[in-house]
């Protein structure tokens, strides 16, 4: 059986179970949805864990490789991180900078192949959308500095051989179509749809994965 782990922040915790006991609840977002997509595809093949931590930052994550990632020693890991980066800074300047922000994840990586060098790693693209979180030129700056993060999640999935979960562009789309107040609560944390793109993105790549 494959073990696969979540990793990131609030939009990948999703009120995630912490009891041992209970740590087949994934909450209610797309790692619940993504599970249930390949229990049904290849039954009793994967089990699943989501080790995210709400609030998490980049150097949050790299803090728990080792315990949350590593000990784990996961088949696939997939990882989506960055908007706490922006979001703490702008709020409490207690963020990370795009370049601080990409030698954290590069450690975080290259420790996790380094240790499981046959582990497969998906790098979910960080997003954000058009909400309540901020107006004017505060959301320009703060979707900039989004962007900038995904500019590096891209840059080092391509330099470790990870595989890049393109999002941003999803969630585009259908806030065009649909209004953003469908797509994301405030900007940042995704309602049912948000997270079904995101659900949908990752299986996708998954899926390609398996059939190599």
């Amino acid at each position: 059986m494959k073990l696969f782990v979540f990793q990131g922040d609030s939009i990948t915790d999703a009120g995630r179970s912490r009891e041992r006991r209970l740590s087949s609840w994934l909450g209610s977002g797309y790692p619940t949805m993504v599970a249930g997509m390949l229990h049904q595809e290849y039954p009793g093949q994967f089990h699943f864990l989501n080790r995210a931590v709400d609030g998490d930052r980049s150097i949050d994550l790299y803090a728990r490789v080792k315990q949350d990632a590593i000990n784990l020693k996961p088949d696939y890991l997939s990882v989506l991180i960055g908007v706490n980066d922006v979001w703490h800074e702008f709020d409490g300047q207690n963020g990370c900078t795009a370049e601080q922000y990409e030698r954290n994840c590069r450690m975080f990586y290259t420790e996790v192949l380094a240790a499981l060098p046959k582990i497969r790693i998906f790098v979910l693209e960080p997003f954000a959308a058009k909400g309540t979180v901020y107006e004017g030129e505060r959301w320009t700056s703060f979707r900039r500095a989004v962007e900038q993060n995904a500019a590096a999640a891209r840059k080092l999935a391509d330099e470790l051989g990870l595989i890049f979960v393109p999002l941003q562009q999803r969630i585009d789309a259908c806030a065009a179509l649909l209004g953003a107040e469908a797509v994301t609560r405030e900007g940042v944390h995704p309602t049912d749809v948000g997270y079904s793109l995101i659900a949908a993105a990752l299986a996708e790549k998954l899926e390609e994965e398996i059939a190599r």
